[in-house]
């Protein structure tokens, strides 16, 4: 039987932890990554090389790496930072790595795919965009004095803190160039991937990118949305159903075979079923969630879940 094609959307820990749990079904996973991160070391050197943001291209490539003693010290190698008060404080060497690879060859795809290589990835992992990417969102509830005004915030790091509640978000440029291998890989896919992570920074901007969207819309793969664990960060006391209504809002041709959901998230959200199935999709609630109690995903527990949903 030959392994299923995999498509992952999204970036930084909620990406992380799908690739986790997808490299221990099949070494047919492309992992492609937002690219509008300006905070942190990724912010530092986009602003300074004018490049891709690396940090969750970084993440997804470690996250990919060998479950084995060399590829675990990869991982913490990729994901190790510079101490001290210097120039290099902060950074993460994975950074700097893909980085440097940039320096001697624009083409980003090449770099990746070079680091992939060095850590011998089960799998690839592609920018969803040929060019750093700006996020803006229409947020309510900033300024205490008037809750009900709508405010625009600049910036993944900006969108990510705030407290008030995000409407929506926009790219800039408002029509980027997708990655050519990421539209391909779409293309060639039997199964994407939504979900989980920051919603409004990290899996709705690939609704936004028309290349992209089109090649979603048109590809034969299914499509499955794994919902986070609990609604923290962006959006903060959003309900399921809210999560998949937000995806509906920013490209509404978008349906899903299967939605996958925790229990402990959608216990009380009496909605959320019958949004799925006006959706013709398939309601699996199933436990992924780490025992600790932590909002974090199983990578075995999601592995088991995802290959259900893939007959494997």
């Amino acid at each position: 039987m030959s392994l299923p094609k995999v498509v992952a959307f999204g970036g930084g820990h909620g990406l992380a932890a799908t690739l986790m749990a997808l490299k221990r079904l099949t070494d047919c996973v492309t992992a492609v990554v937002t690219v509008a991160d300006d905070g942190g070391s990724s912010g530092r050197l986009r602003e300074e090389f004018d490049c891709l943001p690396p940090g969750d291209l970084r993440m997804a490539l470690a996250a990919l790496t060998g479950d084995n003693p060399e590829g675990r010290l990869w991982t913490d190698v990729l994901q190790s930072r510079f101490g001290g008060s210097g120039p290099l404080s902060g950074h993460a060497i994975g950074n700097l790595l893909i980085a440097g690879l940039w320096q001697r060859d624009p083409n980003p795809v090449t770099g990746l795919d070079a680091v992939g290589r060095l850590l011998e990835a089960q799998g690839r992992v592609l920018p969803m965009a040929s060019v750093p990417l700006v996020i803006s969102a229409d947020v309510v509830g900033i300024d205490h004095e008037c809750p009900d005004d709508v405010c625009c915030l600049t910036g993944q790091a900006r969108i990510a803190e705030t407290e008030g509640d995000v409407l929506q978000v926009r790219l800039t440029p408002p029509d980027p160039p997708a990655c050519p291998e990421a539209v391909a890989s779409i293309m060639e896919a039997d199964y994407l991937i939504f979900g989980p992570g920051s919603w409004f920074t990290s899996v709705v901007p690939h609704l936004l990118v028309p290349e992209l969207v089109s090649a979603i819309l048109t590809t034969k793969a299914k499509r499955i949305c794994v919902m986070n664990l609990s609604p923290v960060g962006e959006t903060s006391g959003f309900t399921p159903t809210r999560h998949i209504e937000v995806l509906a809002e920013h490209c509404p041709q978008l349906t899903f075979d299967t939605v996958i959901a925790d229990p402990r998230f959608v216990q009380d959200d009496p909605h959320l079923e019958q949004l799925v199935a006006s959706m013709r999709a398939e309601l699996l609630v199933a436990e992924v969630g780490l025992r600790d109690g932590s909002p974090r995903h199983d990578p075995f527990l999601l592995a088991a879940t995802l290959a259900d949903v893939m007959e494997l």
